[in-house]
């Protein structure tokens, strides 16, 4: 059975996040699949959103007739919660993690965005998550379980035969936020510096500037700017090539509401050094790399040293790795996935 569907994202569906992957991804998956997808690209400012946000998301329900089914990105769902009570369209959310879970955020602020995302999901037919761990979160929340389904992301195979360095190349792929934990990670490896190493950043330092010229402060102070290379957004293909290059992957996000760089560096078969926060545990298994408690910045730096020393363990979380990563969903596994998600949410 074909589908008809219309997905809102909040700007441009091409951006170089997790979640605007994901998106584009599905979108891709599901029109090969031969299903009818409608993208909006709403212009405005999100997850806070502006006038301009609020009439862009009234303007598109007004296109909609009452038994379409539309899609809202959950960075885009807040310019929906005025008019999701009277919306003629039949809607789902898509929540990649709850916005007020965000690192950073004052502690009134995360409980008013949590409280209005609750109240805004309990509105909707449906929501569709990226992670058991995110539905968790909203069951938390006060949402139906059985009006949330879970579909994870794909991971595309490498194509790409990875070469080893010699244990001395770290990879990072993640947009410079406070949620992304830079600062945790150039604190561990400050103290570091009598080991041969090398890093390399990937994501974007222009979405959160005042974090980019902190992050860029930190490299200065810990005098690492031959050590550590911010390379900014980087094509697919050039992300696929770091992975190849890459000896190690370390990223010590203090949220992930599934972690799709930590999953396509188990594809790749590099271990893995993170914080054993949201779904990363899950979806990092301890066969693959070493997960340490968020704020023990001791013990991210002795699973640094442990990977940067030890061949032999590098090896052996390597392999774990790549079963890990042979195990992963592709991309047409998460489309079928959305597809029978949208089915079983909002039945014709």
């Amino acid at each position: 059975m074909t589908l008809r569907l219309h997905l809102v994202v909040p700007g441009r569906l091409d951006q170089a996040t997790g979640g605007y992957r994901y998106c584009l991804r599905i979108v891709e998956g599901l029109r090969t699949r031969g299903d009818d997808v409608t993208v909006h690209e709403l212009p405005g400012v999100f997850p806070d959103c502006d006038t301009v946000a609020r009439a862009a998301a009234a303007r598109t329900l007004g296109m909609l007739a009452d038994d379409d089914v539309v899609v809202i990105d959950g960075l885009a769902l807040p310019a929906f919660y005025d008019a999701l009570p009277t919306a003629p369209a039949r809607v789902v959310a898509l929540v990649h993690h709850p916005l007020g879970r965000e690192t950073g955020l004052p502690p009134a602020v995360a409980r008013t965005w949590l409280a209005a995302e609750a109240a805004a999901l309990r509105r909707v037919a449906g929501v569709i998550v990226t992670s058991p761990a995110t539905a968790h979160d909203l069951r938390g929340l006060g949402v139906d379980a059985a009006a949330i389904a879970t579909v994870v992301p794909g991971t595309a195979r490498p194509r790409r035969q990875r070469f080893a360095q010699g244990g001395r190349r770290m990879l990072c792929v993640a947009t410079l936020t406070p949620r992304k934990g830079h600062a945790d990670l150039l604190a561990a490896l400050a103290r570091l510096k009598a080991m041969p190493w090398r890093l390399d950043c990937i994501g974007s330092t222009t979405r959160n500037p005042a974090q980019a010229r902190y992050v860029r402060r930190l490299i200065r102070d810990y005098a690492l700017g031959r050590r550590v290379r911010l390379a900014g957004e980087c094509s697919e293909d050039a992300i696929a090539r770091a992975y190849a290059r890459a000896d190690l992957f370390v990223l010590a996000s203090r949220h992930e509401g599934y972690g799709m760089a930590f999953a396509e560096a188990l594809a790749h078969g590099l271990p893995v050094v993170g914080l054993r926060v949201g779904a990363v545990g899950r979806t990092v298994p301890r066969r693959a790399g070493i997960l340490v408690r968020p704020g023990d910045r001791r013990a991210l730096r002795c699973a640094l040293r442990a990977l940067l020393s030890r061949p032999a363990t590098r090896r052996r979380l390597g392999d774990g790795a790549r079963w890990a990563g042979q195990r992963l969903p592709t991309w047409e596994d998460s489309a079928h996935g959305f597809a029978a998600a949208v089915m079983r949410l909002v039945p014709r």
